[in-house]
C-alpha cells in the first residue's frame, strides 16, 4: 500500500496517538479525515473534521456517507475507565466493550463495503499488550481489548477475500492523556504512529510497536505459568 495514494479515516483524532496517526498520515501524503466526538477540538491543517462518537450508530453511519472515498480505516477511539470487573460499575464496564468492541464492529461494518467498493485497501484496529495479558487491575479495559484482539482475527478471515487487510496494532503504555498519573515507562505516540503507518504500508497483519507487547506475546507459548508465575 503506498499511503500517499490513501484516504484515511482515523476515529479519537484529536488528540494522543490518533492525533499522531493523523500527523503522520498528512506527512506521507494522505488525505484524512479525522473523527471525534468534538470536531471543534481538532486544529489540524489539511484534514476534514468529523463529528463521530462511535458508539453512536447514527453518527457512524454518517461518518460513512460522508468519507464515501475511504481506503483505509484506523479504529483508534478508545475508552479507560478503570473499572474492575468484580467491584466496578457495571455501566463502566459495558462502556469498555462499548467502545473497544462494539464501536469498533459497528465502523469496521460500515466502512468494509466502502473500502471494497474503492478497489480495496485496510482496516487498522489499534489493540494493546493488554489484550494478551491481566496485570489484576482495570480488568473492564482488558477484557474489552482481548475480546478486540477476538474480532480482529475473525474480520481478517472473513475480509481478506473481498480485498480488505486487517490488521491490528499492540502496543503498551503511551505518553498520552489516558496514562496520566501511571509511574512505568511509556513510548512516544508519534514513534508508535510511524511504526504503525509502517507496518499498514508494508501490509503487515500483526504490528508489534514495543518490547513490552514482544515479551508479552512471547509468554504466550507458555501458558498460565509463563505470564503469571504468581499463581505457581
Amino acid at each position: 500500500m503506498n499511503i500517499s495514494e490513501q484516504v484515511a479515516f482515523v476515529t479519537g483524532a484529536n488528540r494522543g496517538l490518533g492525533l499522531q496517526l493523523t500527523l503522520e498520515l498528512l506527512s506521507r501524503g494522505a488525505k484524512v479525515y479525522a473523527g471525534a466526538r468534538n470536531p471543534e477540538t481538532i486544529d489540524i491543517p489539511g484534514v476534514i473534521p468529523v463529528k463521530l462518537d462511535i458508539t453512536n450508530p447514527q453518527e457512524v453511519a454518517a461518518a460513512a456517507i460522508l468519507a464515501k472515498d475511504v481506503t483505509l480505516l484506523i479504529n483508534n477511539a478508545g475508552s479507560s475507565t478503570g473499572a474492575s470487573l468484580l467491584e466496578g460499575d457495571v455501566e463502566k464496564i459495558q462502556l469498555e466493550f462499548d467502545t473497544h468492541f462494539f464501536g469498533t464492529l459497528s465502523m469496521v461494518r460500515s466502512f468494509a463495503p466502502v473500502i471494497e467498493k474503492n478497489g480495496g485497501g485496510s482496516i487498522l484496529n489499534i489493540l494493546s499488550a493488554l489484550s494478551w495479558f491481566s496485570s489484576g487491575t482495570a480488568g473492564a479495559y482488558t477484557a474489552a481489548k482481548a475480546a478486540a484482539w477476538a474480532l480482529t482475527n475473525d474480520l481478517r478471515l472473513n475480509l481478506y477475500p473481498h480485498n480488505v487487510r486487517v490488521a491490528g496494532l499492540h502496543v503498551g503504555f503511551m505518553e498520552t492523556d489516558m496514562t496520566t498519573g501511571i509511574d512505568v515507562p511509556k513510548s512516544n505516540p508519534a514513534d508508535i504512529a510511524k511504526i504503525a503507518i509502517d507496518g499498514i504500508e508494508s501490509g503487515s497483519f500483526e504490528i508489534i510497536a514495543d518490547d513490552t507487547s514482544r515479551m508479552i506475546q512471547g509468554g504466550l507459548a507458555g501458558g498460565v505459568p509463563a505470564l503469571y508465575p504468581q499463581l505457581s
